[in-house]
């Protein structure tokens, strides 16, 4: 596969791919008039994906077989067409105001992109005014200016300065532009083991009641400020808390249902919750798991319990804890009606505090502001192009940046948000996708993986995907074939961002040619310069490989951490660049010679497993107690030579005299790690060394470690 080129393919070889000799004839004779107009191998691939010659229901090996005989790595195999870009947000945007902005330099969507955006860099605050009239958002009190950048103090400024609101009812409330109405679907959803049934949908205004009678029951039962938590699987119950908490004045406590009771534990401190909103079970898979057990064992606070079947909770409660049908019985108390008047507060109130692992081994509470949820609306807006009718489905959390992300998305934009209460590894989920008619399909890589290897979503009409989104991890550029074949390859939009961003500094764009598992711009009003290993940016249009460093003046960007020094994190021993000083990532990052960015990993210790972030310290810690022998252990990942998700990688020393082999060790750090840290992550492989390599100051250098593994990776797979 990949050896032949696409003139010596023919009939015998489609039909080994698994074609029909009907179907075998038929794709060969296509191919034939194309190769005998002397078309380009990219103007082959254009006509196959737009007449769309390569159908989804063939076999992945033939579509391995057509695509690796034309492409070369890192190609492009999706284009946009004028037509297409002239109808998406942006496209819209740039056609309607362009000219003005641009003047004669402004030509039409494409051909322009690269011009907008850095005018959109170069002119934040005219773009966000623009942007700021295409999402939901009304200010009870409207912002004095866009921005605000007269205290040197504040290294990103001040956005929307002077601003009243409340998030949660500019998604509640109907809207002209965007086209929401009272009777629009706001929700669709489907429980696992019903994949037979009709999907289940709640409107707009339905949404709206349900979440002001949650909102006075948090009145009834918490104070304006509280932190109130939530451990739940992303259901529709889960999405109308949310909002509630929000909606009254609360803010709310993401934690995954996935963590172990410590993890729960150090959340609930940190933030100082008040309460949380858990489930009795999880349902995945057709099994139950315990939840409530894991959040008491951490949590002392008041919990109110849902029930993951029927109407009534599962499992014997504390004395001080709620019942689901309990709690919202107290909001209908003491006269309390089914409306509610949203406490309106400043934008940069806090409304979520989210967490991410950084090295220390506790992890980073990170507030979102008001702010937060229109910054990351407003990059679907303009690169996932939501637009009022669009189905949008990301199995997700509400624990990690992506679930309140893909909330603000779909109700600040008027689409439709799209949740599958299971196991999204089966057929029942993708059945659910086909069901509710997604139009935007956002996956971690490692979920594609297991699809494909699984071949659980074969049948399956997902054609009406009009676009897909990754994020997480690194793309593997086989599974993303496999995805994006099943909807006639239609573009997979690469993000990268971080929680402490409220958004992605890099992203595909509908704009602008697609190479799977590439980034081919910053996001609107980003800039960045990608540093050598002395601090010195690479000229501008140089290809590099080195540490991405962010212009500090980013909408929705933290500006305090509730748990650590925020300066010393992003600004502190950063260089300046045109006068300001640049905010620190830690991602290193690959420009090419197109243009297009390649993300390689993190500068510090920070690792990602199963898209979730965590750190080498905090692995280190649960390994070291596994077993009497271990002296001390060092926790790498490094994603395999042929591209794909990080392989966590633990290197051992042991103590004097003490032998074990790497299989044993293997299996006790991996109960040790789903034990304590999350049952999602597994060990790939242990190496057992005399010692470590260190600097002189007796620092452990995992990056020698991480160097070494790549290289050994890479050697075995041209064995």
């Amino acid at each position: 596969m990949g050896k032949k080129s696409i003139k010596e393919i023919g009939v015998e070889e489609f039909v080994k791919a698994g074609l029909t000799v009907e179907e075998a004839n038929e794709l060969n004779e296509c191919l034939r008039d194309l190769i005998s107009l002397n078309f380009s191998n990219t103007d082959i691939w254009y006509h196959l994906v737009t007449c769309r010659v390569l159908k989804p229901s063939y076999p992945h090996s033939l579509h391995q077989l057509v695509y690796y005989s034309l492409h070369s790595q890192n190609a492009f195999y999706w284009f946009p067409s004028l037509e297409q870009a002239k109808r998406t947000n942006l496209g819209c945007l740039m056609e309607t105001h362009g000219s003005k902005l641009l003047g004669d330099s402004y030509k039409d969507p494409i051909t322009s992109f690269p011009l907008f955006h850095k005018f959109s860099v170069q002119h934040p605050q005219v773009y966000w005014s623009l942007v700021l009239k295409e999402l939901s958002v009304s200010f009870v009190e409207p912002p004095k200016c866009i921005l605000d950048i007269s205290d040197p103090s504040k290294h990103g400024g001040t956005w929307l300065p002077g601003s009243v609101l409340n998030i949660a009812e500019c998604c509640l409330q109907p809207s002209v532009h965007p086209n929401k109405r009272d009777d629009s679907i706001a929700i669709i959803w489907r429980d696992e083991g019903f994949d037979d049934s009709e999907v289940n949908h709640v409107t707009l205004k339905q949404l709206r009641q349900q979440v002001m009678l949650v909102a006075n029951a948090i009145d009834a039962t918490f104070s304006k400020g509280d932190a109130i938590a939530i451990d739940m699987q992303m259901t529709a119950n889960a999405v109308i808390i949310y909002l509630a908490i929000v909606l009254a004045g609360c803010i709310v406590v993401s934690i995954a249902e996935s963590f172990a009771p410590n993890e729960i534990e150090a959340r609930i401190r940190i933030s100082k919750a008040k309460g949380i909103f858990t489930q009795d079970f999880i349902s995945r898979g057709g099994r139950k798991f315990p939840l409530y057990s894991r959040v008491i064992e951490a949590a002392t606070c008041k919990v109110i319990v849902l029930p993951v079947i029927g109407d009534e909770v599962g499992v014997q409660l504390r004395e001080q804890d709620l019942s689901w049908k309990c709690f919202l019985s107290s909001g209908r108390q003491n006269g309390r009606s089914d409306h509610y008047t949203p406490i309106y507060q400043s934008i940069d109130s806090v409304t979520n505090i989210l967490f991410s692992s950084g090295t220390t081994g506790e992890p980073k509470a990170i507030p979102w502001t008001q702010i937060s949820p229109i910054r990351t609306a407003a990059d679907g807006w303009a690169f996932m192009d939501f637009q009022s009718g669009d189905v949008y489905c990301w199995p997700t959390s509400l624990g990690w940046a992506v679930g309140p992300t893909i909330v603000y998305s779909c109700f600040l934009s008027g689409a439709t948000l799209a949740l599958y209460h299971g196991s999204p590894l089966g057929h029942g989920f993708g059945k659910f996708v086909q069901d509710a008619g997604v139009t935007i399909l956002g996956t971690v890589p490692s979920l594609v993986k297991t699809w494909k290897s699984t071949h659980c979503m074969e049948g399956l009409d997902w054609t009406k995907i009009k676009t897909f989104c990754s994020t997480g991890e690194t793309s593997n550029v086989d599974d993303d074939l496999w995805l994006s074949s099943k909807s006639y390859y239609k573009p997979i939009i690469e993000c990268c961002g971080g929680t402490e961003l409220a958004s992605c500094f890099i992203m595909g764009s509908l704009l602008q040619p697609q190479a799977f598992g590439a980034f081919s711009t910053a996001s609107m009003t980003t800039g960045f310069v990608i540093l050598d290993d002395n601090g010195v940016p690479y000229p501008e249009d140089a290809p590099c490989v080195g540490e991405l460093a962010l212009f500090p003046l980013y909408m929705g960007a933290s500006d305090r951490l509730l748990n650590a020094d925020h300066d010393e994190v992003y600004f502190k021993g950063m260089p300046s660049y045109k006068g300001k000083v640049l905010r620190r990532h830690g991602d290193i990052i690959k420009k090419t010679a197109g243009g297009y960015f390649v993300v390689q990993g993190r500068v510090d210790d920070t690792m990602n497993l199963g898209g979730i972030k965590t750190s080498s310290v905090e692995i280190e810690r649960a390994c070291d107690r596994a077993d009497e022998r271990i002296l001390e252990t060092a926790a790498i990942s490094v994603a395999p030579a042929n591209g794909g998700p990080e392989q966590l990688v633990i290197f051992v020393v042991l103590k004097e005299g003490y032998n074990s082999n790497a299989e044993t060790l293997k299996k006790k750090f991996s109960k040790a790690i789903q034990t304590n840290l999350n049952p999602l992550f597994k060990v790939s492989l242990v190496k057992i060394v005399p010692d470590f390599p260190r600097t002189a100051s007796n620092k452990l250098l995992r990056r020698v470690l991480r160097d070494q593994m790549k290289h050994e990776l890479s050697v075995q797979s041209r064995l």
